[in-house]
């Protein structure tokens, strides 16, 4: 049995402070986001980049939580017994996504370019800037 490879949940739309792209690259079999520095690669593994960016997200997710939800099942046009908590539950699980295989990473890159979202990191992976266009607020 083989198991899924862990990949990159945000390559392409992950930048450096001087607005360049972070290029992924595979360093002994584990993903890395290669962060450019003057002419250097800082090279940090992308899983902790990732769980920045997600914790982020589901932070300021959760504090729109209530709005979001309606929003969701407005938009499914109608609302049985299971909606809201359901929907609820998938924001407090959207860490969740982290695991290999858990959502199809090329769909899921898809669609947050079509957002316009772009995550900022400094020379040590660290966040800085989270652009979500919908969602304001800073990571912390």
């Amino acid at each position: 049995m083989s198991a899924v490879k862990r990949q990159a949940l945000f390559a392409d739309l992950v930048y450096n402070e001087a607005g360049e792209i972070v290029e992924v690259v595979d360093i002994g079999g584990v993903a890395h986001y290669a962060v450019p520095d003057a002419g250097f690669l800082r090279h940090v593994e992308a899983l902790e980049v990732d769980r920045q960016i997600v914790e982020a997200l589901q932070e300021r997710i959760k504090g729109m939580q209530d709005a979001i939800v309606d929003g969701m099942i407005n938009m499914m046009g109608s609302e049985s017994l299971f909606t809201r908590p359901m929907l609820q539950q998938a924001i407090d699980q959207m860490d969740r996504i982290l695991e290999p295989g858990a959502v199809d990473v090329d769909q899921f890159r898809t669609a947050m370019w079509m957002t316009k979202f772009r995550a900022t990191v400094n020379v040590h992976g660290d966040v800085v800037d989270l652009d979500v266009p919908g969602l304001e607020g800073e990571p912390e």
